[in-house]
């Protein structure tokens, strides 16, 4: 499996994903799974899963010992075009395949391994390449039956690992650049997760709703997408029943700030609801591009006093804000599927999700709005915290609905992918 983040060290749903699928993957005795990430901490839980960190694979190094010298000396092995005996038109031939074949020079450390910075940088593109790189090594030097790559930065390596080993490739789907940026997508990107579409054998879609784009937008097969949604992991005891200490409601969002996530609408949503109950305060989680220009917006609109911004999330802090939530909402202008109602759900919080996301798919006990419909979503929002019934019953039914959303469930049906591959 290649991934590109891994918990605790995550950024958004991906790596949440990859923890849970691999976890529930491991229950099946027949299946050993190793993950490939470009920056590993060491801290990563292994239960279920053997971390490989893509610094620590070395590129066609080889370590020769000299006789009288008293430390190993490390020979690169890179290709070359200067070769003995040759004339200068065979050398002018030889330059001009290569140039033809589009190779690049990689940059390695003395020892042969690549640096990851494990990031979203600028460098984002080059890390890219080189992880796919590192792929290629991992496909001829390692004994594997499937490969399976998540989400767009991996599917290049997965690509590689298919090319030098001839095995069979599944790409997981968790968003497409459609979703990401509202359309306007970035052509380089486009590319990737097209080409590595073409590349798999089977594709797995986190909702219908991503079927239907990865069909449509990049002209896919229909045939060898598949729909298998996520699940959440079981939520632990030491999260439940933490004193309030206030008497306001409160209204949360969890997620990037940026225009996929819907943030604007959140805040205009609250401004509404302020006209008819000042006893709610509203807590924006996360961080992204538009937080400075959402932090403006509610200061326009004079509701600071009633708004909170915290930062970017993670671990703990997660759970006690749901905990602390008597509503959550996730506005999302485009969602492939969505976690985080499902993980509200588990603290017993009512949801309201957008009709535009992949989740609603599945979810019966949520009030579905359309991410621009303000009005409703101010509407839904205070009758779920002004009738003590509507309350309950969304609490109660809904956190029976996500118990059953298991990753053993959605283990199940990747592992028969696996098996219709193999």
């Amino acid at each position: 499996m290649f991934g590109w983040e891994f918990p605790p060290h995550i950024s958004g749903g991906l790596g949440t994903a990859c923890y849970g699928l691999t976890k529930g993957l491991s229950n099946f005795k027949d299946i050993e799974t190793h993950f490939v990430i470009p920056k590993a901490y060491g801290d990563e839980d292994q239960t279920g899963v053997s971390i490989l960190n893509a610094g620590d694979v070395a590129i066609s190094d080889r370590e020769v010992n000299y006789k009288g010298f008293f430390k190993k000396i490390n020979f690169i092995e890179v290709e070359s075009n200067i070769i003995p005996y040759t004339s200068p038109e065979e050398y002018d031939r030889l330059v001009a395949d290569y140039k033809s074949s589009k190779k690049k020079f990689i940059r390695t450390t003395f020892s042969g391994k690549l640096n990851f910075s494990g990031g979203y940088g600028s460098n984002l593109f080059q890390e890219i390449a080189n992880y796919a790189v590192v792929a290629s090594v991992i496909g001829m030097n390692y004994d594997f039956d499937v490969i399976h790559a998540h989400d767009w930065l991996t599917f290049p390596a997965g690509a590689a690992a298919k090319r030098v080993s001839g095995k069979p490739l599944v790409i997981h789907v968790h968003a497409t650049d459609f979703d990401r940026s509202g359309g306007d997508v970035n052509p380089v990107v486009y590319q990737i997760e097209k080409n590595g579409m073409e590349a798999a054998d089977k594709i797995i879609a986190v909702s219908n709703l991503t079927r239907n784009t990865i069909i449509e937008k990049y002209n896919i097969n229909p045939d060898k997408v598949i729909t298998v949604y996520n699940a959440v992991e079981p939520l632990s005891e030491k999260y439940f029943n933490l004193s309030k200490n206030y008497s306001d409601k409160i209204v949360s969002f969890l997620g990037r700030i940026t225009m996929q996530k819907g943030p604007e609408y959140f805040i205009e949503a609250a401004y509404e609801v302020l006209k008819r109950r000042k006893d709610v305060r509203f807590v924006m989680g996360g961080s992204g591009e538009l937080l400075n220009r959402m932090i403006a917006r509610v200061a326009a609109l004079r509701i600071g006093d009633k708004f909170h911004f915290t930062g970017f999330l993670k671990g703990d802090n997660v759970y006690q804000l749901y905990e602390l939530s008597d509503v959550y909402v996730m506005p999302s202008v485009s969602e492939p599927f969505g976690i985080s109602p499902l993980e509200a759900l588990q603290s017993n919080v009512p949801v309201i999700i957008s009709r535009q996301s992949g989740v609603s798919e599945i979810l019966k006990h949520a009030i579905k709005i359309d991410f621009w419909d303000i009005h409703a979503m101010a509407d839904a929002i205070y009758g779920i915290l002004s009738y003590e019934g509507l309350h309950r019953m969304f609490s109660k039914y809904g956190r029976e609905e996500v118990d059953n959303l298991k990753w053993e469930n959605t283990a199940f049906k990747v592992k028969q992918i696996y098996e219709s591959l193999v």
